[in-house]
């Protein structure tokens, strides 16, 4: 039953805004082409400017995982267990994420003229295995909206008491709408609004949380000398220091490797202008942290038993997954919640409907289109990517339903994309010698070590007991994610190398490396112009010494 109609009615207003405005910008960008391509779809045109491209790269990663996400991580810091803000990485993490892409990557990536972040791939490694790749590239994007549909689900629960299922559900279906009749176009543009919703939203209700009555002195942190806390700051002690720094490290790296990221890339207007993009959009993100880590600071300061909340729990405390709507609800006026529930519904439609489309991109272009009908039209490949959006939007919504942890989703959708996908994104830019039997090689190792460590979160036990291993929570707290990124690494350059040299000295026939992508995706005719055993003339993209890397 809902509790609170005006803050109902407050939502769907701006979603019915939201939609207005993505399905004009979407349209308006289509309408001026005599017949949409899938450029004009999935990049807008390559026509992102400097103002809209702050907005939307910043978007990048500030979304409801971000904001609830943050501020939990702060607030954990009642349990006494270390949280607080030195924990909260995310913002450090994907800020320098995003000024390291546009060091290294966001140039040559744009001066290429690719599509998505998996065009490299396919053009040195053949379709297949850039098929093969986007498999964690996706589960990355879908375990990212799911978060993010769970953090908006979470706060207008409390806030309004709508059942979380239902506000998932619409909030999916309104960004889905939009994104399905508009592409990137019309996230790029409501990701402007979006943004300015969400500073504004919480930055508005900040100063009347803070003077709350049941809220003590946010600035003063009691220190205990038996260090079981030392206030929402929080602290590092004995083994979880490794955990801290495989975490730190996975958000840096395993940032890098998103579509989400390299859409906004390949759509800006010049390679320059990407690369600058990509250093303002890791200033934005690291400023828009600072309001949610205040409002998990003011939940942390908080006496709870002296709020109307009937749910604290029998040590004082509330959930911490629940900060940033009780705070809103139960420690501002009815006016400034409903103001900050439209900024946390802001937060999770501006990186709901960007992984949504990044998503279904990359299964169109790289999946459908090369593997499974290389004849197909722009127009096939565009619908084809509105019906992957739906699915994928669907199984995201399960997942944000049925999983409870915010900050866990937050972090472990970097995780695989970490250690598969950024030791080869490395590979194949910056790798002369990368070939697709060290691709494949070091993908399953990579993919074996980090699937023998287990997960907590996700209750697989682990069969490799790292230094520090904890076995009643079934954590890890040795850097395993790092170590299994850098042991596939090192196995995929290895095995290129010495399968470069050995069909250089002709000890292995250059046949092997074009059939070992016969058996994934070469055609007749390629088999059959292969009887001399020469790789060079067959297809291009399979050549091993075609060096479309980029020199460091």
């Amino acid at each position: 039953m809902v509790e609170n109609v005006w803050g109902l009615v407050a939502v769907l207003v701006f979603y019915v805004v939201m939609l207005v405005i993505g399905i004009v910008a979407g349209r308006k960008e289509l309408s001026n082409k005599a017949k949409a391509s899938t450029s004009d779809t999935m990049l807008a045109g390559r026509n992102i400017g400097m103002f809209v491209g702050i907005f939307t790269m910043t978007a990048t990663w500030v979304g409801g995982g971000y904001i609830n996400g943050t501020a939990e991580a702060v607030y954990n810091s009642v349990s006494g267990t270390g949280a607080g803000l030195i924990w909260a990485q995310a913002p450090v993490g994907f800020s320098i994420s995003l000024i390291l892409g546009g060091i290294f990557f966001a140039k040559p990536m744009r001066e290429a003229g690719y599509t998505t972040m998996i065009d490299p791939f396919q053009k040195k490694l053949g379709d297949w295995m850039g098929a093969v790749l986007v498999l964690p590239a996706l589960s990355g994007e879908i375990f990212w909206s799911a978060s993010i549909l769970s953090a908006l689900g979470s706060t207008l629960s409390v806030i309004i008491g709508l059942e979380m299922w239902i506000s998932v559900i619409i909030s999916a279906c309104v960004a889905l709408l939009y994104v399905v009749i508009g592409g990137l176009a019309s996230v790029v543009y409501t990701d402007v609004i979006q943004l300015l919703c969400i500073a504004a939203g919480l930055i508005t209700a900040i100063p009347f949380a803070m003077n709350h009555e049941a809220v003590g002195d946010v600035f003063s942190v009691p220190v205990n000398s038996t260090s079981e806390t030392i206030g929402w700051l929080g602290y590092l002690e004995g083994r979880s220091w490794g955990l801290f720094v495989d975490d730190y490290l996975l958000l840096m790296f395993g940032g890098l490797p998103w579509q989400v990221y390299f859409q906004r890339v390949l759509a800006s207007r010049t390679p320059d202008g990407a690369r600058v993009l990509s250093f303002l959009g890791g200033i934005g993100c690291l400023l828009m942290a600072i309001p949610p880590v205040m409002i998990g600071a003011i939940g942390y300061s908080t006496d709870w038993n002296q709020t109307a909340y009937s749910g604290v729990l029998d040590d004082g405390t509330v959930r911490p997954n629940l900060i940033v709507p009780l705070v809103l609800q139960y420690l501002t006026p009815p006016a400034v919640a409903i103001i900050g529930l439209g900024a946390v519904s802001a937060a999770v439609m501006s990186s709901a409907d960007s992984s949504m489309l990044s998503s279904s991109t990359m299964f169109a272009q790289n999946v459908y289109k090369p593997v499974f009908r290389p004849q197909a039209s722009d127009r096939e490949v565009i619908w084809v990517m509105r019906l992957a959006a739906v699915v994928f939007c669907c199984i995201a919504a399960v997942l944000a339903i049925t999983i409870q942890t915010v900050y866990g989703l937050f972090v472990m959708c970097g995780d695989f994309v970490y250690v598969l996908l950024f030791p080869q994104l490395v590979s194949v830019m910056f790798v002369p010698w990368f070939n697709t039997f060290g691709s494949l090689t070091g993908f399953l190792v990579s993919l074996a070590v980090r699937l023998l460590g287990g997960e907590a979160l996700l209750n697989w036990k682990a069969v490799v007991a790292f230094p520090w291993y904890d076995s009643e929570t079934n954590r890890q707290y040795f850097p395993y994610k790092t170590l299994c990124m850098l042991i596939g690494l090192f196995v995929m350059l290895i095995v290129s190398y010495v399968t470069n040299r050995l069909m250089e000295s002709g000890r292995l026939n250059r046949k092997w490396l074009h059939r070992i992508n016969n058996r994934l995706y070469a055609t007749a005719a390629e088999e059959k112009e292969d009887g001399d055993g020469k790789l060079g003339e067959i297809n291009e993209g399979m050549d091993y010494t075609s060096d479309t890397s980029t020199k460091l």
